[in-house]
């Protein structure tokens, strides 16, 4: 073995130094260096060093010791780690030959009789190619989930079933308009050759039709799924999480009643809106499911949540906890689950005042997240109140805190500048009343910076003559990154309650999958009956596509949906046509091979990899 020094350049004539190891062998009666590993530039040694690692590495190869002379540390370490490279490298090559020599006498035992024809390899050719992975690993799930077997119960037949079927698993991979939707069934996808037996044309009315069949199907299809669920993954539903989240709507919707103007999450003030509440376990499964109007407020909810809880979850008599936003956590709302007997954790609505900390806790406790953020937490107590208190400091938090409350005294400080010099100009506001409305107006769009500035504004006769503004002298990097845990819960550890408030990052994930992957929004509907078909159709899509993640979760499978939609799109259906010596036509149609990454989530949710093996036909010419 020896170093082959290899000189590149580039445009800017640059040269560039690096290092192969590599050995002769002959072929024929000429010899050919042969290259077994990439070194890079070794800045570390000089070339007599470079020449005695070489050596150094060929013996450490052929099993050679170093018996008399003593080799230095860094080349006996950059001989090692080379070595063991060249080792790895000549394994993983008879590991592969290994296993596709295994492979193939494997497919030579499964393969049925051969047939044999001889045909003409000019006129083969491929069409038809279509998608087939993600749709056929959606549907062993809506198999295993039993979605089929309620609807047949339901007195539903079966084209119609298949039917719901085909929409729901479009939903999951390919979310669209029931209009593009039908154009990629008809054109893209295999969907309808795993499903219908008989040739079926899928048009987007039929799609219309049965999403609001499917709505009609709501409480049922909520509580097999729910119990399901439950049942497949063994689950008791000790913590529920509930919040609400807004879609918004193109268009003007004169005629509904659903679509209201109120404050939407996206920022689409210019939009009407529609609510989607959802109540959700601590693995993100959907309990159950409300369609409000757009102008709701979420406080006002609760109550109808409440009382349908109980029939939506698997309790065996046991209520679960209940853990709701801040948004939702009013007064009157805590005291309703009491009475509903409900243990609830929440975030308080404002910060807490008059509090001190628990008997046995003087002393915050350390914690980090699952970045790795350092988290302190206390229990605290507040006089004349039952309930227990968590004091939590986020130094992420604060850090995240800080920067947008010097984001908005920024800008707000440059508004009162403009302001101050509009009273100057010609043409400027100066009339004391308009530069009231303008301030006004200012302090609206920044009610955070608002409260830490004094404003001063000297008039005469009606005409402002100066404005200046001071920052009060307040200590606001105390509160920065600071929050509070309300709990019924007499629970003892504060990391166990954070712990069980900090899982509803799983209903943030459901609305995120929800509006971003399953295309959610915007709702460009008419109807407001098609409107929650929309929305029903999309929770229940998620569902499938939960049970999925879930499952591969259990086996370290941590992809979100649309990197697995993208893995599996590399599983087509390809249909194969060629001409016999007679003249005639064959024609195959077959799955191609799933790739590594498409063979490891099959096995993950052992599943099948391919929805039949061949399917051959023969056409006279």
């Amino acid at each position: 073995m020896f170093l082959k020094k290899i000189i590149k350049g580039n445009t800017v004539k640059k040269r560039y130094e690096y290092y192969r190891l590599c050995e002769s062998i002959r072929i024929g009666d000429k010899t050919r260096h042969r290259i077994l590993l990439n070194l890079g530039a070794l800045p570390e040694l000089n070339e007599a060093e470079r020449k005695h690692l070489a050596n150094r590495i060929e013996a450490l190869y052929r099993g050679h010791d170093i018996l008399f002379a003593e080799v230095p540390r860094v080349i006996e370490q950059l001989a090692r780690k080379y070595y063991q490279q060249l080792r790895n490298k000549n394994k993983q090559a008879t590991d592969r030959q290994s296993s596709h020599r295994a492979a193939n006498k494997t497919k030579q035992e499964a393969l049925p009789k051969a047939d044999i024809k001889s045909i003409d390899i000019n006129s083969i050719d491929h069409d038809e190619v279509r998608e087939v992975g993600a749709e056929w690993l959606c549907l062993q799930a809506i198999e295993e989930l039993k979605i089929a077997s309620l609807l047949q119960q339901r007195g539903w037949n079966k084209e119609t079933i298949a039917t719901a079927l085909v929409h729901i698993v479009s939903r999951a991979v390919y979310p669209a308009s029931e209009h593009k939707t039908a154009q990629w069934i008809e054109n893209s996808s295999a969907i309808k050759e795993l499903v219908f037996k008989q040739p079926q044309n899928i048009s987007y009315q039929r799609l219309y039709k049965i999403s609001k069949q499917l709505y009609q199907e709501k409480e049922s299809l909520e509580k097999h799924l729910s119990s399901k669920t439950n049942e497949l993954f063994d689950l008791e539903d000790k913590i529920i999480f509930y919040d609400l989240t807004n879609t918004y709507f193109e268009g003007r919707k004169a005629d509904s009643t659903r679509a209201q103007f109120g404050r939407s999450k996206e920022k689409r003030s210019d939009a009407k809106l529609i609510t989607l509440a959802l109540v959700v376990n601590a693995q993100g499964f959907v309990k159950y499911s409300k369609i409000y109007d757009g102008n709701i407020s979420e406080p006002d909810t609760l109550l109808q949540m409440v009382d349908t809880l109980s029939k939506n979850t698997a309790t065996d008599g046991r209520k679960p906890v209940v853990v709701i936003d801040a948004g939702i956590a009013t007064e009157e709302n805590l005291a309703l689950l009491k009475t509903k007997q409900y243990h609830y954790l929440c975030v308080t609505r404002s910060k807490l005042k008059d509090y001190k900390p628990a008997q046995g806790s003087e002393k915050s406790t350390e914690i980090k997240d699952n970045r790795g953020n350092k988290i302190h937490i206390q229990k605290v107590v507040q006089q004349g109140n039952t309930d227990q208190f968590m004091y939590i400091q986020s130094e992420m938090k604060a850090v995240k805190e800080a920067s947008m409350e010097a984001h908005f005294s920024k800008h707000f400080e440059q508004e009162l500048t403009h302001l101050a010099k509009a009273i100057h100009t010609k043409g400027g506001t100066k009339k004391t009343a308009k530069v009231y409305e303008r301030l006004g107006r200012i302090k609206e769009r920044y009610p955070a910076a608002n409260k830490h500035y004094d404003i001063h504004i000297e008039e005469k006769n009606n005409i402002t003559t100066l404005i200046t503004y001071t920052r009060k002298q307040t200590n606001t990097k105390a509160n920065q990154g600071v929050y509070f845990i309300r709990t019924s819960l007499q629970e003892k550890d504060e990391k166990t309650m954070w712990t069980i408030y900090n899982t509803l990052t799983e209903i943030e994930a459901s609305f995120r999958i929800l509006k971003t992957d399953l295309s959610l929004r915007p709702v460009f509907h008419i109807k407001d009956e098609s409107t929650e078909a929309h929305l029903h159709l999309g929770v229940l899509a998620f569902m499938v596509v939960n049970f999925i993640r879930c499952k591969l979760k259990q086996q370290h499978i941590h992809h979100d949906w649309k990197n697995i939609i993208r893995i599996m799109n590399t599983q087509k259906l390809v249909n194969t046509s060629m001409k016999n010596d007679k003249n005639k036509v064959l024609m195959i149609k077959k799955c191609s091979q799933p790739n590594s990454e498409v063979t490891a989530i099959y096995q993950a949710m052992n599943y099948k990899q391919a929805p039949f093996t061949i399917k051959k036909f023969v056409l006279p010419q």
